[in-house]
């Protein structure tokens, strides 16, 4: 913590304390005139209803005198007062790295059980597959979802099927998790004319049964040429680029009229799926690698 924000944490409890103390004396120690009759002298309607004055109530001093002597007990053995350690000296830091220990220490043996072995031979140990859905959880479903189903809005992939981009083997996915991937799908807005693009579309939504114009798709047919660099001349898709096979019907942007496969070609994609080396370690992507791969490969995981 800085000089300037250990000085404002300071002030701020300070005055907190400090006001809240000063009204709870004030409230016990004010003497307020009264009436002979006990009142205050405040009347409402024409005299019926009159303010009395009562002197506050012993389960609310007790109540609130403890609050403020466990306030005083906390910052004195707790940091909260500035850059204060506290007589205890505890710290959120090091509680922290000693959980974290603690856990390394629990997973040790797992973690050498599994060191060097394979994602495929992995996915059939179901220790290692509860810590893989415990890591992907933790670190994974932000973006895919707690069960890997995926979120087409930020271009996660599902990952509980059988469409990859890449290639669905568990070398393949490890390698993914480890290193990341970044899509380039470029944008051929003002390369191809739009009413071309929309052609384009129609022929591609032709090629997994999505409702589209024929004739129109039969003018994208030569036009698809441009793609094939990438996605193949039978559009079936190239995962050494990560170019998606475009006639298995699924689709990571989503593609519920050809218009929608339109955008994806008229702005282009560049979904990024971190690299995860550092933060999470071999031992632990390969848990979830094998997590991942158990999802999506059940019979080949079940005839094992």
């Amino acid at each position: 913590m800085t000089e300037f924000w250990s000085v404002w944490v300071i002030l701020l409890a300070v005055w907190t304390l400090g006001a809240s103390l000063f009204l709870f004396v004030y409230g016990l120690l004010v003497d307020i005139p009264t009436q002979p009759d006990g009142t205050s002298g405040h009347v409402w309607a024409h005299g019926v209803l009159r303010e009395s004055v009562r002197s506050l109530p012993v389960w609310w001093i007790v109540i609130s005198a403890t609050g403020f002597l466990a306030a005083f007990v906390y910052l004195a053995l707790y940091p909260g007062f500035g850059a204060y350690k506290g007589f205890l000296g505890w710290t959120a830091h090091e509680e922290l790295a000693q959980d974290q220990a603690a856990t390394r220490q629990l997973q040790a043996p797992l973690r050498e059980r599994v060191r060097g072995k394979t994602v495929e031979s992995v996915a059939t140990d179901p220790e290692a597959l509860r810590a893989g859905a415990a890591l992907f959880v933790e670190n994974c479903a932000a973006c895919h979802g707690r069960t890997g189903k995926g979120n087409a809005a930020l271009g996660a992939p599902d990952l509980t099927g059988s469409a990859w981009l890449y290639g669905g083997d568990g070398k393949t996915i490890l390698t993914s998790i480890l290193d990341g991937r970044r899509g380039a799908m470029p944008a051929f807005g003002g390369t191809i004319p739009e009413d071309s693009i929309l052609d384009i579309a129609h022929y591609v939504a032709s090629l997994s049964g999505i409702p589209n114009d024929p004739v129109r798709a039969q003018l994208g047919k030569p036009l698809f040429s441009t793609c094939a660099a990438c996605h193949g001349g039978d559009a079936k898709g190239n995962p050494a680029l990560g170019a998606p096979n475009l006639t298995d019907g699924v689709w990571l942007y989503g593609s519920r009229v050809p218009r929608d496969i339109a955008e994806t070609i008229t702005r282009g994609r560049n979904g990024v799926m971190p690299a995860w080396r550092e933060r999470m370690g071999e031992e632990n992507a390969l848990l979830v690698a094998a997590w991942v791969y158990a999802q999506s490969h059940p019979v080949a995981v079940a005839a094992r």
